[in-house]
Protein backbone atom coordinates (compact mmCIF):
# COMPACT_ATOMS: atom_id res chain seq x y z
CA UNK A 1 0.00 0.00 0.00
CA UNK A 2 1.19 3.45 -1.12
CA UNK A 3 0.96 5.04 2.49
CA UNK A 4 1.97 8.97 0.94
CA UNK A 5 -1.31 8.96 -1.15
CA UNK A 6 -2.67 9.26 2.57
CA UNK A 7 -1.02 12.36 3.71
CA UNK A 8 -3.23 15.28 4.01
CA UNK A 9 -1.39 17.22 6.64
CA UNK A 10 1.80 17.54 8.73
CA UNK A 11 0.76 15.14 10.89
CA UNK A 12 0.18 12.49 8.99
CA UNK A 13 2.64 12.85 7.20
CA UNK A 14 4.92 11.91 10.44
CA UNK A 15 2.64 9.25 10.97
CA UNK A 16 2.61 7.63 7.05
CA UNK A 17 6.97 8.03 7.98
CA UNK A 18 6.61 6.35 11.58
CA UNK A 19 4.80 3.50 9.68
CA UNK A 20 7.30 3.47 6.65
CA UNK A 21 10.02 3.54 9.51
CA UNK A 22 8.85 0.78 11.52
CA UNK A 23 7.89 -1.77 8.52
CA UNK A 24 11.88 -1.00 7.28
CA UNK A 25 12.38 -1.49 10.68
CA UNK A 26 10.54 -4.76 11.27
CA UNK A 27 12.71 -6.42 8.07
CA UNK A 28 15.87 -5.90 9.82
CA UNK A 29 14.78 -7.22 12.90
CA UNK A 30 13.03 -9.85 11.02
CA UNK A 31 16.57 -10.83 9.32
CA UNK A 32 18.36 -10.81 12.57
CA UNK A 33 16.36 -13.36 13.84
CA UNK A 34 16.38 -15.61 10.29
CA UNK A 35 19.89 -15.31 10.08
CA UNK A 36 21.20 -15.26 13.14
CA UNK A 37 23.14 -18.86 12.19
CA UNK A 38 24.36 -18.11 9.24
CA UNK A 39 28.38 -17.81 9.42
CA UNK A 40 29.71 -13.78 9.39
CA UNK A 41 26.26 -13.15 9.65
CA UNK A 42 26.62 -9.61 11.28
CA UNK A 43 23.23 -8.63 12.35
CA UNK A 44 22.06 -4.88 11.49
CA UNK A 45 19.60 -1.46 13.00
CA UNK A 46 18.19 1.10 12.00
CA UNK A 47 19.14 4.64 13.74
CA UNK A 48 16.21 4.61 15.65
CA UNK A 49 17.01 7.75 17.89
CA UNK A 50 18.35 10.14 14.49
CA UNK A 51 14.85 9.30 13.10
CA UNK A 52 13.30 9.88 16.21
CA UNK A 53 15.24 12.87 16.88
CA UNK A 54 14.52 14.17 13.16
CA UNK A 55 10.86 13.70 14.32
CA UNK A 56 10.79 15.66 16.86
CA UNK A 57 12.43 19.04 15.82
CA UNK A 58 9.98 18.34 12.35
CA UNK A 59 7.17 18.64 15.56
CA UNK A 60 8.79 21.61 17.26
CA UNK A 61 8.68 23.32 13.80
CA UNK A 62 5.29 22.77 13.29
CA UNK A 63 3.99 23.63 16.60
CA UNK A 64 6.04 26.91 16.20
CA UNK A 65 5.42 28.19 12.62
CA UNK A 66 2.47 25.22 11.14
CA UNK A 67 5.05 23.78 8.40
CA UNK A 68 6.99 20.32 8.69
CA UNK A 69 10.78 20.57 7.90
CA UNK A 70 12.28 17.14 8.14
CA UNK A 71 16.00 17.46 7.76
CA UNK A 72 18.30 14.74 6.41
CA UNK A 73 20.26 13.36 8.46
CA UNK A 74 23.81 10.55 8.66
CA UNK A 75 21.57 7.51 7.97
CA UNK A 76 18.45 8.94 6.97
CA UNK A 77 17.25 11.12 3.83
CA UNK A 78 14.06 13.15 3.23
CA UNK A 79 13.51 13.14 -0.57
CA UNK A 80 10.65 14.43 -2.78
CA UNK A 81 6.92 13.58 -2.83
CA UNK A 82 7.23 12.30 1.20
CA UNK A 83 9.51 9.68 0.34
CA UNK A 84 12.48 9.03 2.52
CA UNK A 85 15.51 6.23 2.71
CA UNK A 86 17.17 4.70 5.65
CA UNK A 87 20.56 3.44 5.76
CA UNK A 88 20.88 0.25 8.04
CA UNK A 89 24.04 0.08 9.65
CA UNK A 90 25.86 -2.60 11.51
CA UNK A 91 24.18 -3.44 15.59
CA UNK A 92 27.81 -3.36 16.94
CA UNK A 93 26.15 -4.48 20.64
CA UNK A 94 23.61 -7.11 19.35
CA UNK A 95 26.84 -8.51 17.05
CA UNK A 96 28.60 -8.60 20.20
CA UNK A 97 25.80 -10.20 22.50
CA UNK A 98 25.78 -12.81 19.26
CA UNK A 99 28.91 -14.21 19.74
CA UNK A 100 28.11 -14.37 23.54
CA UNK A 101 25.14 -15.50 24.32
CA UNK A 102 22.61 -16.64 20.87
CA UNK A 103 19.87 -16.78 24.10
CA UNK A 104 19.83 -13.56 25.08
CA UNK A 105 20.56 -12.37 21.52
CA UNK A 106 17.65 -13.36 20.48
CA UNK A 107 15.47 -12.50 23.35
CA UNK A 108 16.97 -8.75 22.89
CA UNK A 109 16.07 -9.21 19.12
CA UNK A 110 12.14 -10.30 20.11
CA UNK A 111 12.24 -7.00 22.24
CA UNK A 112 12.79 -5.05 19.68
CA UNK A 113 10.61 -6.66 17.46
CA UNK A 114 8.07 -6.63 19.88
CA UNK A 115 8.31 -2.58 20.34
CA UNK A 116 9.11 -1.50 17.16
CA UNK A 117 5.31 -3.39 16.13
CA UNK A 118 3.56 -1.80 18.88
CA UNK A 119 4.93 1.61 17.59
CA UNK A 120 3.65 0.72 14.39
CA UNK A 121 0.56 -0.67 15.39
CA UNK A 122 0.05 2.85 17.08
CA UNK A 123 1.13 5.24 14.62
CA UNK A 124 -1.30 2.94 11.93
CA UNK A 125 -4.52 3.59 14.50
CA UNK A 126 -3.88 7.34 14.82
CA UNK A 127 -3.40 7.64 11.14
CA UNK A 128 -6.68 5.74 10.51
CA UNK A 129 -8.46 8.11 13.28
CA UNK A 130 -6.76 10.56 11.36
CA UNK A 131 -8.66 9.49 8.15
CA UNK A 132 -11.52 9.15 9.68
CA UNK A 133 -11.62 12.66 10.89
CA UNK A 134 -11.40 13.73 7.56
CA UNK A 135 -13.04 12.18 5.59
CA UNK A 136 -16.14 12.43 8.35
CA UNK A 137 -15.26 16.34 8.19
CA UNK A 138 -15.62 16.26 4.04
CA UNK A 139 -18.59 14.96 3.72
CA UNK A 140 -20.12 17.48 6.17
CA UNK A 141 -19.07 19.99 4.13
CA UNK A 142 -20.06 18.52 0.78
CA UNK A 143 -23.79 20.09 -0.13
CA UNK A 144 -26.44 17.92 0.12
CA UNK A 145 -27.33 17.66 -3.69
CA UNK A 146 -23.66 16.17 -3.74
CA UNK A 147 -24.66 13.05 -1.62
CA UNK A 148 -25.35 9.50 -2.99
CA UNK A 149 -28.29 7.82 -1.84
Amino acid sequence: MNLTSLITDNITEILVKIIEFTRTRQKIITRNITSMNNPGFVPKELAVTEFSGSLNNAIDEHIRNQRLILRDTENIKFGVSGSFEVKPTVDKQSKLLLEKNRDEYLEVQINKLLENSLNQRVAAELLRQKQKTVSSDSAKKRPIRDIDF
